[in-house]
């Protein structure tokens, strides 16, 4: 019971600081919850197998996990269980562990507050994916390594050792509101013949310079589930087995918005691409990329019309 409550007591502080728990972003509970359960450790499965201990939750590893599912957790009066995949990666798990403590996280809002609402499904769903990835990449930290790398979420995966998408949508988190960013990830569809699709994308604006961003291109940055188009920089990046940069994209002869500069980067297992990470900023921001293109030295592309 003791150490139950220490989820009870952080669960009691959230709302008497901010009033209500959807009076705080997923962010704010993040850093209050590294703040007081993580503060002076390090963000490994380590330290947070023993954030999970503190707060009365007993981890288990399954062999089999039902389809579909990359973790759960049951209730038991006052036991508290989650259940992770033991094949799974390291950062996969971290990650399970803490979607499934916010899950929980929200149980104990309404035990504190009845009248509160708590989010159902999707939504919170969506939520608890938010607070582990603010957990796992603390947003002024990461936003410093965005920029060391060049923007590269290769990299940023491999510094961090998480996977390639949670990087690339914390990216457009982070970034957001303070440029115009376009991020995507590729990989082969199984269910399509191993054909290259979208398998992630982000984005972000410029909300200080309403006019530092590209509008009326509708349908011209890829989706979720788009194919890569022949000739396209994926493409050629994807055939070639190594990163290309274009330096200037002209996305339609009767715009006065900036054009585009793009690079992709193939992350290669066993000497072939396994996933192709793209990024697109304003050509007037090419600098940002410069020390991504130092260090992975792409071919160069000058230029291309209306596609990416």
């Amino acid at each position: 019971m003791k150490s139950l409550s220490d989820l009870q007591i952080f669960c009691t502080y959230i709302i008497k600081k901010y009033g209500r728990p959807d009076g705080v972003s997923e962010e704010e509970k993040a850093d209050e919850f590294r703040n007081i359960y993580l503060k002076g450790l390090p963000l490994n499965l380590r330290a947070i197998r023993a954030v999970a201990a503190c707060c009365g939750i007993k981890l288990d590893g399954l062999d089999e996990m039902p389809q579909n599912l990359r973790g759960y957790h049951e209730v038991y009066g006052e036991e508290r269980n989650i259940y992770f995949k033991n094949w799974d990666t390291v950062s996969g798990i971290q990650n399970t562990i803490l979607h499934e403590i916010r899950e929980i996280m929200e149980t104990t809002f309404v035990e504190i507050d009845p009248t509160y609402k708590p989010l159902r499904d999707t939504t919170l769903h969506a939520a608890a994916n938010r607070f582990a990835t603010a957990v796992l990449l603390p947003k002024s930290s990461f936003n410093d390594r965005v920029y060391e790398t060049g923007f590269d979420i290769i990299e940023l995966a491999g510094i961090y050792s998480k996977s390639c998408s949670q990087v690339l949508l914390r990216l457009g988190e982070v970034l957001q509101g303070k440029l115009f960013l376009y991020a995507a990830l590729y990989e082969p569809f199984p269910e399509y013949n191993a054909e290259w699709r979208v398998t992630y994308w982000t984005g972000s604006l410029n909300n200080e310079d309403p006019e530092a961003n590209i509008s009326g291109t509708s349908g011209f940055f890829p989706r979720k589930g788009r194919k890569v188009m022949p000739g396209s920089l994926v493409d050629m990046t994807i055939r070639e087995g190594k990163p290309y940069l274009v330096e200037y994209i002209i996305l339609a002869d009767d715009m006065e918005d900036d054009g585009l500069v793009a690079i992709a980067r193939p992350q290669m297992i066993v000497g072939h691409p396994a996933k192709v990470a793209l990024v697109a900023l304003l050509a007037r921001n090419r600098k940002l990329l410069e020390p991504q293109i130092e260090r992975i030295k792409p071919a160069v592309v000058k230029g291309f019309h209306g596609h990416l």
